[in-house]
């Protein structure tokens, strides 16, 4: 019996790469996407500007599969951003794949952006009551017609203008004739770094990306801040009212690659210390600890390392197939089953297991990975979720289901139990998070977006509040 343990994750929107002043910009760009494929599987683009011209290719699939062979011969400039998608709005078209790009008054403008807007769609409402004519159903456009519209004179400050109209979680990397621009939420909902490489600037959403591409890391970019590069260097702006930051947690607990560094903390590290207090949390009489692969295996590590019960690959994964819940369509995801994980039978077979995950959604993929390692033999399962219960969904670029799915916010304990068929659940504590995190949890200030364990949400859900007292209305039969 083989199984598709990816289907019920929680989905990451999206890969960012941005680079100013190297020959191979679209090369690096490239590889730097390559490293951040994790995050968006369903499509790619590359923008570059030569000095004359822009240049784009955006197509459906991965990195791998588009951008292969004499990149600066296709895409030539020293200037280059990329963008990786999975998409939370708008649909897997072309139309809707990014670097989306536009001829301005100033020249041209290509934005790449990782996040949602949470008030989009209320912007967008009044930009097409005053004619503006938009040509996606991404979120992302909204922030073009903003910068076309606004009277400043300078492309620095019609952007500052623009994002300062704009809420939610985002990161941004931008490029105009002259400037590369980054730009990171008041609130640091979704991650931004800083590097360079030579005399090089690189921007990207994770450290991963720049050490693949031989980069040195400076610091990353602050919550609020915006940055705009040029040949004469980088200048910095905070144009947001200011705000406590608020880093969203599941950089740590999935989306991440386990090799980056997070605020100055190995993701590995974060993760395999969520195991140990798991453990500490959450203990059971086992013989053997087998982790969800690939995610759960630094928490599975630590569960192991403070329990001192025995760490065994009970689950294979194959990696040469993607990463499934980049598929857009069900159908897609029920193909990929049989081709993604299988049970080790010589590891489980007769023993009490404990079974160690990242997260726990729906509920219907965990429940058939027990099942899975019930047909191989296991006498017990013992089923522990190295995060808090999700209880409430996210509005910030993270494609979740919706509460009234979610397991957590419907079942107790017990019944989440008896649904899962196991002998025991154990979910890590919200505090418990944070302690592995390496801070005490203030319940006053969080420190982190954990609205989706505690429902408290960091900026306002404009759109979203719309939708719930009926003044939203569809915006497209395409959107």
């Amino acid at each position: 019996m083989i199984f598709d343990l990816d289907d019920d994750k929680p989905r990451e929107e999206c890969g960012i790469v941005g680079v100013f002043g190297h020959a191979e910009a679209s090369l690096l760009v490239a590889l730097g996407l390559h490293a951040l494929q994790h995050r968006g599987q369903e499509a790619c683009g590359i923008t570059t500007y030569d000095g004359n011209k822009f240049h784009s290719e955006r197509h459906m699939g991965t990195v791998g599969e588009n951008f292969t062979g004499d990149l600066t011969g296709r895409l030539p400039g020293h200037q280059s951003i990329g963008h990786n998608r999975y998409s939370t709005q708008g649909k897997p078209v072309i139309r809707n794949i990014q670097p989306i790009y536009a001829d301005l008054d100033s020249g041209g403008f290509a934005v790449a952006h990782n996040g949602n807007l949470t008030n989009s769609r209320a912007l967008r409402r009044k930009l097409v009551s005053r004619g503006a004519i938009f040509q996606s159903t991404m979120d992302t456009e909204v922030i073009l017609h903003l910068l076309a519209r606004s009277d400043q004179e300078t492309v620095a400050d019609r952007f500052l203008d623009a994002v300062r109209q704009i809420e939610g979680g985002f990161a941004l990397v931008c490029l105009s004739n002259k400037k590369l621009i980054g730009a990171r939420d008041p609130s640091g909902l979704r991650p931004l770094v800083l590097g360079k490489i030579g005399s090089a600037h690189v921007l990207a959403s994770e450290t991963c990306a720049l050490d693949l591409l031989g980069a040195d890391f400076v610091r990353e970019i602050e919550p609020g801040e915006v940055v705009i590069i040029t040949e004469k260097g980088i200048r910095t702006f905070f144009p947001f009212p200011a705000r406590p930051a608020r880093p969203c947690l599941f950089e740590y607990v999935y989306f991440a690659r386990p090799d980056s560094i997070v605020q100055g903390r190995s993701v590995y590290e974060v993760r395999r210390k969520m195991g140990h207090q798991l453990a500490i949390e959450h203990p059971a009489e086992a013989d053997v600890v087998v982790p969800v692969p690939d995610s759960g295996v630094p928490a599975g590590i630590g569960f192991s390392e403070n329990s001192k019960i025995p760490f065994q690959l009970g689950i294979i994964r194959s990696h040469y197939v993607g990463r499934t819940f980049i598929q857009p369509s069900q159908t897609g995801r029920q193909k990929a089953v049989s081709r993604k994980h299988s049970p080790n039978g010589a590891v489980l077979k007769g023993k009490r297991v404990i079974l160690v995950d990242d997260s726990i959604v729906r509920g219907n993929t965990s429940k058939r990975i027990v099942e899975m390692v019930r047909d191989a033999g296991a006498a017990e399962v013992h089923l522990r979720s190295a995060s808090p219960p999700i209880m409430h969904q996210d509005f910030y670029g993270i494609d979740m289901a919706e509460r009234s799915e979610l397991l957590a916010a419907n079942k107790t304990l017990e019944e989440m139990r008896d649904f899962l068929k196991v002998e025991s659940l154990g979910f890590l504590s919200v505090d418990g998070l944070y302690r592995a995190i390496g801070i005490d949890r203030d319940d006053e200030k969080p420190q982190f977006a954990d609205h989706c364990f505690t429902g408290e949400y960091p900026t306002r859900l404009v759109d979203h509040d719309m939708n719930q007292s009926g003044k939203d209305r569809q915006l497209s039969l395409l959107d």
